[in-house]
Order: C-alpha cells, then structure tokens, then sequence
C-alpha cells in the first residue's frame, strides 16, 4: 500500500501537500482549518517586522476566465505581504504549536536588506516555535522601494549574503522562495543554496497585467482608475512553473543533492502534483487552488496521487521523484537521436524487401536491386 507520508529537511509530513504563503494562511483561524483538512504543512502569509508600513488596497485581485466564461484559469494579485502587527503572530504561531504540536507550520518571512532585521525577525520567529522558515525572495510587486521581494531576489550577490546572515541565527531548517521573473532561475537558487537554505521553493507569480477593461479602457485591478502590475498565478503558469522547477531540480541534482524543492504553480488535483514530483520535487504547495476551491481540496488531491503511485506500483513519494528528469536533453540531441532512428527503420525496412533469389519476381525486380545496392 503506497504512503504519502514524507520527510523533507527534518520536517515530517502525512503528505506532501503544503498551504503556500498567501491568503490561505493568513492568521491562526484558517491556519487551523487548513490543519484540521489534512493538509501536510501550511505556510503562513509573509510576515515583515514593521507591518505598519504594509498598506493594501481593494479590489486587488484580477481574474482570467476560459472563452467560455467558466473556469478561471489566470488570477493576477496586488496584494501585500500580511499587515497585521508582528506581535500579534508571534502570539498566533505560539497558539498554532500548542494546538497543533505535531504539524509542521513554516513561517515565511521578508525584510528589508539589513542583516539586524533578518536576525530578529528569524530569533523571534524562532522563539515562538515554528518549525522551519520560507524567506519570500519574490514577490513581484509592492515594496521594490525597500529592497524587499523580487527586488532582492533578482540578485543572487544579495541572496548569498541575505541567506548566509538567515543561516548564522536560524536552528530550523529554511527555503528560499524564487522568482520567475529572471531569465536563469539557477543563478538566484544556486546563490540561496550556497548560501545555507536547506531547500528551494519555485515558483512565485509571475509579473504580469491581467487585462484592460474595454469600456472604461482602464487596466484591472482598477483602484481609484488606477493600477499596476501583480503576481500572476493559477492553472495558466503551471507549464512555466514546470519548467522552472525542472531547471532547479536539475541544479540540486548536480550541485546540492542533499537539498530539497518544493514546486508551486498551477496546482489543483493531484495528478499535477505528480507531474511536479516526477520533475524533482520533494513536496507541492498550493495557494491560488485554496482560494477557488476551498481548504477541502487536499483530499481529492491525496486520493489522485495515491491512484497514481498504485496504478505505476511506487510505495513511496521517493520511489519517483525526478523519474522524468533524464528524458530532458537539447534540441542538438532530439535532431541526434530522430535522425538515428530513422535510419535504423529505413534499413530495417530495406531488409524487409530482400528476399532470397528464387523468391524474386518481376514486378519486384527493381525492388530487390535497390535493397541490395544499400547492403
């Protein structure tokens, strides 16, 4: 009977679906739903010392629906990082372990690039028993002015650093959370990694604009007539988030096998977790799946990959994670091997036509010459 049951830096899951940094988590009420679900971890909505300087705005989300008007496939978001004062989750993560002492809760933090902050931010974290960190290195939008998000992510001279000051104080495990918005998403994962985080989550939203209004030929999310660029997400980045999930496991393959990936984008039923373990993640986070259908989902999606593991006979999440990474190669390659074997069916086929000399007849006679002029 196959498990879903994993442990991943340390951390022990009953599976590897994982709440990811966002609304989902964003104070200990739904935490706790998220728990009581069955979900693997959950990890809170980024958390900042200073929230006081985090203001949101309405509306902030933007969706994009099939041509037939119902599925939304695309959702772009301008949301903040939380902006609830710090002192108030410190008191909720406390509350968090002491109801949930056996589930793994991550909290995912930001700051400005200043080593003081990170190590405060870490210790008190810290103190208040979280069991590992998620540094958020990508969001797309809001707080660029303070080096914070993407905008420190971008830079792996600044990420080796920033992880480095993270790993001199923390005593739990810690990830760094990746942007897409890089043209090789291997230079900021390989400077984080070297940098001491124990894993990689990939991907964050993708920087994007979700549309215009027709008749007001405004952008949306329209604010005071008003936008700006968000964070794209939902089943519409799952081929981009695919890619780049590949490309980071290929890295940790190479460079850092003893560290772990933790794949997001697009994922809404368990066989799309599948396709992300089968590309080298060791466990799956959902965010914008949790806001369409709700904290329930988690048990379709442990059902589907459980069918999955039984229909192919593996036992557990090891026996196939990165089992598709080798059947990547480059395009030199696939000219390589088609031309190879198209020859090996022409001479096959040739081969076919020869036969021995009483066998020839005349309307074949041309036929078995050329064959054997190939031989």
């Amino acid at each position: 009977m196959p498990t879903l049951a994993t442990t991943i830096d340390g951390l022990k899951l009953p599976n590897p679906f994982i709440i990811g940094s966002g609304p989902p988590g964003t104070n200990l009420n739904v935490i706790a739903r998220a728990f009581k679900e069955g979900w693997g971890a959950v990890i809170a909505k980024t958390v900042s010392l200073d929230a006081s300087k985090v203001v949101n705005v309405t509306p902030r989300y933007g969706k994009l629906h099939s041509s037939d008007g119902k599925e939304v496939i695309g959702w772009e978001n301008i949301e903040l990082i939380s902006d609830r004062p710090f002192k108030i989750w410190e008191e909720e993560f406390k509350k968090c372990k002491d109801m949930f002492p056996d589930r793994i809760l991550i909290a995912s933090i930001m700051e400005e690039y200043r080593k003081d902050a990170w190590i405060e931010i870490v210790e008190r974290c810290q103190a208040c028993g979280v069991d590992a960190f998620e540094l958020n290195f990508s969001c797309p939008h809001g707080l660029p002015e303070r080096k914070m998000g993407a905008a420190m992510g971008e830079n792996p001279e600044i990420l080796e650093e920033v992880c480095g000051w993270v790993k001199s104080a923390a005593k739990i495990p810690f990830w760094a959370k990746m942007t897409p918005n890089v043209t090789h998403i291997e230079d900021p994962s390989r400077a984080s990694l070297k940098g001491g985080a124990a894993g990689i989550s990939a991907i964050n939203t993708i920087r994007s604009v979700i549309g215009v209004n027709l008749d007001t030929l405004r952008p949306e999310p329209n604010v005071e007539g008003y936008t700006t660029p968000g964070g794209y997400s939902s089943r519409a980045v799952k081929p981009i988030a695919l890619r780049m999930v590949m490309e980071v496991a290929q890295l940790i393959r190479s460079e850092f096998p003893d560290r772990s990936l933790s794949a997001i984008g697009g994922v809404e039923n368990g066989k799309d977790a599948a396709e992300f373990i089968l590309l080298g993640a060791d466990t799956v986070q959902v965010c914008t799946g949790v806001m369409k259908f709700g904290y329930e989902m988690v048990k379709p999606m442990c059902g589907e990959l459980l069918a999955f593991m039984e229909k192919h006979k593996f036992e557990t999440l090891a026996d196939f994670k990165g089992k598709s990474l080798d059947y990547f190669t480059t395009h030199a390659d696939l000219v390589k091997r088609q031309t190879e074997r198209k020859a090996t069916q022409k001479a096959a086929a040739a081969a076919k036509v020869v036969k021995a000399d009483g066998e020839w007849s005349g309307d074949e006679f041309v036929k078995q010459s050329d064959a054997l002029s190939r031989g």
